[in-house]
């Protein structure tokens, strides 16, 4: 089955965005470019929320801009190819290789996990995350932990009153300080009671 991965940027204290909407210590040097480069390569689609698909809608026509450097040129030929998936009440339409979804976040990650690929089913934004988090939908989370806290704003994890036990898979340290953590739900298996009485 197709993996649905949630990978975002994140501060220390675990805000994708800052309390004013600031984003800006977000953005990555050349290791970590290189590093989402290679990442986004395994991702079969991607499913965003409005604000999202607003913020990544430079990359639709970025390669026009002729001071763009190779890194910026290679991200933009993997980028506008992928498919995407936006979820919004607000928008009638959508550019590039995206589409408006036509259901829940579930339905859609129900449908795509029935095609046939694969390749990783990519949740971009915090508010769509929580959704698939609810549901049970996350395999993955990868976090881009940069040093900086930013005191609230938007939170990377969503805020349920369950418990999800996580396994760490890999991790990694940039020059800049950054690391990347990459945890894996843990999946528990029914009791055998249960799964007898099931039958």
């Amino acid at each position: 089955m197709r993996s649905v991965t949630y990978s975002m940027s994140v501060s220390l204290d675990g805000y994708i965005v800052g309390p004013d909407g600031d984003f800006g210590w977000t953005v990555p040097d050349a290791d970590v470019f290189r590093f989402w480069i290679d990442d986004i390569r395994d991702v079969d689609v991607h499913l965003m929320g409005r604000r999202l698909y607003e913020t990544m809608l430079y990359w639709e026509t970025a390669d026009q801009d002729p001071a763009l450097g190779k890194a910026e040129l290679e991200w933009t030929a993997l980028w506008k190819p992928l498919p995407k998936v936006v979820f919004s009440t607000t928008l009638s339409e959508v550019r590039g290789n995206a589409r408006l979804a036509s259901g829940g976040v579930a339905e859609e990650i129900e449908r795509l996990r029935a095609e046939p690929g694969e390749g990783e089913i990519a949740i971009g934004g915090a508010t769509l995350a929580a959704e698939a988090a609810a549901a049970g939908l996350i395999d993955e989370y990868r976090t881009m932990v940069y040093p900086v806290l930013v005191g609230g704003g938007i939170p990377y994890f969503p805020r349920h009153e369950r418990r999800v036990d996580l396994e760490l898979v890999e991790t990694r340290t940039f020059n800049s300080r950054v690391v990347y953590l990459r945890h894996r739900v843990v999946r528990q298996a029914a009791p055998r009671s249960a799964a007898r009485l099931n039958r």
